[in-house]
C-alpha cells in the first residue's frame, strides 16, 4: 500500500441551526487511519489531519452514512476516479420489512440480517393502513390471495429496514429463502423463512426483487422528501425507555439485545433508529449532568453514531425493566447480577450497552423524546 494513499469522497452534514446541507471534502488515509476534511463552499480546510480510530475502510462507501467526532455525514459521490475504481462496488440498499408473524422472533431475524453482513441504516416500527399496505402489495393485485395479504399485513406492527451490503437486493432474497414457507422448510431449511415461516402469507418478511422496487419501496417508508412515512406505535402507556447505545450496534449486538429483552419477558411496541447529534444528546441526558461523572463521555457515545429508542411495556407487574438493564457499571453487573444485560453486553459506564429509565416516572417523558419530540 502506497505510503500516501488516500481515498477522497464527498460528504454532506445537515446542519439542523441553518437548516441547510453542508459540502465537504472528506478524505481517509488507511496508513494511520486518520481523516482530513475540506468545506466545499468557503473553500478552507475544516478538519486537520487527525488520526480517528472509530472509522474503517470497509465503512466507505458512496450511500452509507458514517459519523466522525459526533458529526453524522452521509457520502454522496467519490470524490476522484482512483477512490471510485478502488471502493466502488457492488453496494445496494434494500428493505427488509419484518412482518408480525415476526413477533417473539424479532431479535433473531435482526441478528441473522446483521451476522449475514448487512448494515442496518434505517429502523423504524410502524403500522400499515389498508391504503399504504396496497401500496406495498400493488404488483399483487390480481393475485386470489391479494385481500388475505393485505388483511394480515395490516394485522399488527412490521419493522421497516433499511439495510446496505454487496449485491443487497440478491442476498436478501436468497436469505429469506422461498416465499411459501412450507417449501423454504424442505428446500431451503436454513433461511429464515425455513426456520421461522408458517405459509406463502405468514412468511416472517419481505423483499424488493428489484433494484425499481427496492427505491420505491424503501421511499414508501422513509420518504426522501421529509415526510414520516408510515405511523410509528408508540403507546405512551405502561411504558419505560431503553436506548441501545452507538457502540453495541457497532458491535453488531442489538439484535441479540432485542431478543434478551424479549426472553426477559417485556413487550417492544416501538422501536425506531435515530442518529443524535451533540445538542440532542446534551438535552436527552441534561439530568445527568453535573450528578453524573461520566455525564460527558455519555454524551459522546449517544452521538457516536446510531442508536435504537425502544419503547417498553412490561407484561409481568413483578418485572422491573430498570432491574432487567443492570448497574450502569457493566463489571458490577458482571459480579453482582450477571444475567443483566450490561453485564451481557457492556463494555463500561458509559459504554454500557443500553440506556434505560432510571425513575417511573421519567419513562413517559423519554419515549415521548424519542418517538414524539424527534420523529417529528
Amino acid at each position: 500500500m502506497n505510503k500516501e494513499e488516500r481515498f477522497a469522497f464527498i460528504a454532506e452534514w445537515y446542519d439542523p441551526n441553518a437548516s441547510l446541507f453542508r459540502r465537504y471534502e472528506l478524505l481517509y488515509y488507511p496508513t494511520d487511519g486518520s481523516v482530513e476534511m475540506y468545506d466545499m463552499k468557503n473553500r478552507c480546510r475544516f478538519l486537520n489531519r487527525t488520526k480517528y480510530e472509530d472509522l474503517n475502510l470497509k465503512d466507505l462507501f458512496v450511500g452509507n452514512r458514517i459519523t466522525i467526532f459526533s458529526r453524522h455525514l452521509n457520502l454522496v459521490e467519490y470524490a476522484d476516479q482512483y477512490t471510485s475504481r478502488t471502493l466502488g462496488s457492488c453496494k445496494e440498499r434494500t428493505l427488509a420489512l419484518l412482518k408480525p408473524d415476526v413477533a417473539l422472533r424479532l431479535g433473531e431475524v435482526i441478528d441473522i440480517i446483521i451476522n449475514s453482513g448487512f448494515t442496518i441504516t434505517k429502523a423504524k416500527m410502524v403500522k400499515l393502513t389498508r391504503g399504504e399496505a396496497m401500496d406495498l402489495h400493488a404488483d399483487h393485485q390480481a393475485k386470489p390471495y391479494y385481500n388475505e395479504l393485505l388483511e394480515f399485513i395490516t394485522s399488527g406492527p412490521v419493522v421497516a429496514m433499511e439495510i446496505l451490503g454487496d449485491d443487497a437486493i440478491g442476498r436478501w432474497k436468497d436469505l429469506l429463502g422461498p416465499a411459501n414457507s412450507v417449501v423454504a422448510r424442505a428446500d431451503a431449511p436454513n433461511t429464515i423463512r425455513g426456520r421461522f415461516g408458517s405459509d406463502s402469507i405468514r412468511n416472517v418478511a419481505h423483499g424488493p426483487d428489484s433494484f425499481a422496487s427496492a427505491a420505491s419501496e424503501l421511499e414508501l417508508f422513509f420518504p426522501s422528501n421529509g415526510g414520516r412515512g408510515p405511523t410509528g406505535t408508540a403507546t405512551y402507556t405502561h411504558c419505560t425507555c431503553c436506548v441501545i447505545k452507538p457502540h453495541a450496534i457497532k458491535e453488531g449486538v442489538a439484535g441479540k439485545i432485542i431478543k434478551a429483552i424479549l426472553d426477559g419477558g417485556f413487550e417492544i411496541s416501538a422501536l425506531q433508529m435515530f442518529y443524535m447529534d451533540r445538542a440532542n444528546s446534551e438535552e436527552f441526558y441534561a439530568v445527568y449532568k453535573g450528578v453524573v461523572a461520566e455525564y460527558s463521555e455519555m454524551v459522546v457515545e449517544l452521538c457516536s453514531g446510531p442508536c435504537i429508542a425502544l419503547e417498553i411495556r412490561q407484561i409481568d407487574p413483578e418485572k422491573v425493566f430498570r432491574d432487567y438493564c443492570g448497574p450502569s457499571d457493566p463489571e458490577i453487573a458482571r459480579y453482582l447480577r450477571p444475567g443483566t444485560l450490561r453485564a451481557r453486553f457492556g463494555k463500561s459506564k458509559f459504554q454500557n450497552a443500553v440506556h434505560c429509565t432510571d425513575l417511573p416516572e421519567d419513562g413517559l417523558l423519554e419515549v415521548q423524546y424519542f418517538f414524539s419530540i424527534l420523529d417529528s
